[in-house]
């Protein structure tokens, strides 16, 4: 398939500087190549023009740099609904993960959708219940509806962008106390480390797949490198000790792909500033390379 790279550059979403830099780092580990390696054509479309931190203001501490990442959001959707409407497969890079604010509304523009959210945390605040006010813990509760209209309704949607009851958390470790309330009200199912430690990854994955797989056109991958333990991936601006294994995040990507249903993929808050010669960023193109095909041994 024609695989179209869409980069992100943003570091608005969190509080520590950087990880606008993870577009690069992840071109600069041979993503091109990796991707060809596998009969995949490979267009770059650069990255999103995003404002710097320098350009911006904190006009309201719960929602730190709104302004400036709603229209980073909707830049992002046009870009990758255009992709998906071209019969091409979106792989997002960032970045923080406020992008998928806009990254899985594109992809969702004339597609309902089943997500996958492989992450460390849930990001299932809102204004209301985020101890930080950094947007980067919001997005997926906005996707599903909650929080603030801005971010809920980047162009004046009627309905939810996602339906919670289609959307599976996998390895969070560190969800905050309204968030948990938001996650349970709302139907997302969340398969956490520890379930992961009791089931393995392979049943933890089997259930989301059914879970979210249901009357969708498609299934989209939003995966956070912080889900992985810092020893794998250390260039990320918010580490959680007790994370997923290296083969525990590539059976996910793999279990992904397998469904046949996957439409488009980011990978998010790689931080190079932060990173052990550029190890991280590494990683994350392993991982896009075991989503989008790449097996031990061909079938």
């Amino acid at each position: 398939m024609q695989v179209d790279i869409i980069g992100v550059p943003i570091d608005l979403g969190a509080d520590r500087r950087g990880v606008d830099m993870g577009p690069s780092a992840i071109r600069y580990a041979h993503l091109h190549r990796e991707l060809q390696k596998i009969g995949h054509t490979i267009e770059d479309h650069g990255n999103v023009e995003v404002a710097i931190a320098e350009m911006c203001n904190i006009s309201e501490p719960n929602l730190k740099y709104i302004d400036c990442i709603v229209p980073m959001a909707r830049r992002t959707a046009g870009a990758v609904a255009t992709s998906i409407q071209s019969g091409h497969f979106p792989l997002v890079i960032g970045g923080d993960h406020s992008l998928a604010l806009g990254s899985i509304r594109g992809a969702a523009k004339h597609k309902k959708l089943g997500v996958i959210w492989v992450d460390a945390h849930a990001d299932f605040n809102t204004a209301e219940t985020t101890p930080s006010g950094n947007i980067h813990g919001m997005p997926l509760a906005a996707l599903c509806g909650l929080g603030d209209p801005r971010l809920v309704r980047l162009w004046d949607e009627s309905e939810p962008v996602l339906d919670s009851r289609r959307v599976a958390v996998i390895g969070a470790r560190d969800l905050d106390a309204g968030e948990k309330k938001n996650l349970r009200e709302t139907g997302v199912t969340v398969l956490d480390m520890e379930q992961i430690d009791r089931l393995g990854m392979f049943r933890v994955m089997e259930q989301a797949i059914a879970q979210i797989s249901q009357e969708v056109d498609g299934i989209y991958l939003s995966f956070d490198v912080d889900s992985l333990d810092p020893h794998h991936a250390p260039g990320v601006g918010t580490p959680v000790t007790g994370g997923l294994s290296y083969r525990e995040a590539h059976l996910a990507c793999e279990m992904a792909a397998e469904t046949g249903k996957l439409i488009g993929m980011d990978l998010v808050e790689v931080n190079p500033i932060l990173d052990v010669q550029n190890q991280t960023a590494a990683l994350a193109v392993e991982l896009a390379v075991s989503a989008l095909g790449r097996r031990i041994w061909s079938k």
